[in-house]
């Protein structure tokens, strides 16, 4: 999924990491969303010149979700993936979620991430994962100016 995520967007990013997966995966994967987060945040600056705003709807056959990100430089998560399952594969499914939270703290941006519908967990999650890339994509979209994207100046 993270895969997913980087390719969409667009993000020329590698990650290698390594954790605890003897105990669980939720540092690791806590920890892969802060680290992707700040590099976001830190590649950003001060946000001039990007477009801010970016929303998204990603399907993936019978599945459908919406992602809504503002690159405010406020951290606010609303994520509902509406999993049914406990696990998808060999993740917990709060771990899911909590990496999207994650992100936009790190990330320092407002992201709204609902997924509609959907019958297969697995399809949920692929769906959520493109539609939050698909909005990054077009938050990070240079306007071709040097403005901060704020009434205010700053961000």
């Amino acid at each position: 999924m993270l895969h997913a995520l980087l390719k969409h967007a667009r993000f020329d990013a590698q990650v290698v990491a390594t954790g605890d997966l003897h105990v669980d995966e939720h540092h690791t994967v806590e920890d892969t969303a802060l680290t992707l987060g700040a590099a976001l945040d830190q590649a950003l600056g001060e946000r001039r010149g990007i477009t801010r705003f970016g929303h998204a709807y990603a399907p993936l056959d019978e599945a459908l979700a919406r992602a809504v990100v503002d690159l405010s430089g406020r951290p606010f998560a609303h994520i509902d993936l509406g999993l049914r399952h406990e696990r998808q594969g060999e993740v917990l499914s709060e771990n899911l979620a909590h990496f999207f939270q994650s992100l936009a703290v790190a990330g320092r941006m407002a992201l709204h991430l609902d997924v509609l519908r959907g019958e297969n967990d697995h399809h949920r999650v692929e769906a959520a994962y493109k539609a939050t890339a698909l909005a990054l994509r077009e938050a990070v979209r240079p306007t071709g100016t040097d403005d901060v994207p704020s009434t205010k100046g700053a961000l």
